[in-house]
């Protein structure tokens, strides 16, 4: 398949990212729209018993900050655009309410042929602590 053009807006070495700092309101927001409602979230007694000793954020919701990475990394391309399409994250370390994270996508990889763009993705705590890692993958259309 022939080079598209398309790709052209994307090198290796682009970076992006997003930070902000967990609130309540963000835990309990996103445990309505997925029903999330797993004690370890929302129940401070029942999170204190767990090896977190308080509630932690839902592991889906850093996924959703890469996911806000993403979209930055999408709107790169011309219309039609770009879409993301895969993610590969494995959770490192609990994201605590109050913790301000920010999650960084980097480009590592262009397949030309297939049209996509790999990212190394990272989702790091204001101590520097890496909370989700992985890679995503956009699909420029």
């Amino acid at each position: 398949m022939a080079k598209r053009p398309h790709m052209d807006c994307y090198a290796i070495g682009d970076t992006a990212d997003f930070a902000k700092t967990v609130s309540e309101y963000d835990v309990y927001g996103f445990a309505g729209i997925v029903g999330d409602f797993y004690g370890v979230h929302l129940n401070e007694e029942y999170a204190k018993r767990t090896q977190f000793g308080r509630r932690i954020a839902q592991g889906a919701l850093s996924v959703g900050f890469l996911a806000t990475v993403m979209g930055y990394m999408a709107a790169k391309a011309p219309d039609p655009g770009a879409v993301s399409y895969r993610y590969d994250i494995t959770f490192r370390a609990p994201v605590f309410i109050g913790d301000t994270v920010t999650a960084r996508l980097t480009l590592v990889e262009k397949d030309e042929d297939r049209n996509t763009c790999v990212f190394d993705a990272a989702v790091t705590n204001q101590a520097g602590t890496v909370v989700a890692q992985g890679r995503t993958y956009l699909k420029v259309l």
